[in-house]
């Protein structure tokens, strides 16, 4: 069957530019609450034992901000969608096991996990530093 509008497949770089952009903030948003210490994560690193919640809600939040930077800028893309994929997977897990200590619904993070793999293979898309050769 024939498209309806051939000429939009021109356009075939912009979806994954979006998707990127899209994920990148939140990553951003995410990572910087996690930084300035205002995140679920606290609660939740305490309540599985782990003494130096504050710096794994820290170092959680920095790598966050990193790979949002990354996903906004299209630097790495490929490797920012690799962590944000294990980020979103551990999310997604943490909601199906502590959904009350969990904001956010599961539905979401597994969007936002299907994205990361998107990413991962069609590659940053539009206005990105990682172009393939």
């Amino acid at each position: 069957m024939l498209t309806p509008f051939p000429d939009l497949l021109t356009y075939g770089l912009l979806a994954p530019f979006l998707l990127r952009l899209a994920l990148g903030a939140l990553f951003l948003k995410a990572g910087s609450k996690k930084v300035r210490g205002v995140a679920w994560t606290n609660t939740f690193f305490k309540r599985m034992g782990s003494p130096p919640a504050r710096y794994y809600t820290s170092l959680l939040g920095v790598i966050e901000v990193t790979t949002g930077l990354m996903l906004v800028a299209g630097f790495y893309t490929q490797v920012a969608s690799i962590a944000s994929a294990i980020i979103c997977a551990f999310c997604w897990r943490a909601k199906k096991t502590h959904p009350a200590e969990t904001p956010g619904s599961s539905g979401a993070f597994l969007l936002m996990f299907v994205i990361s793999l998107s990413l991962l293979f069609s590659g940053a898309g539009f206005y990105a530093f990682d172009w393939t050769l």
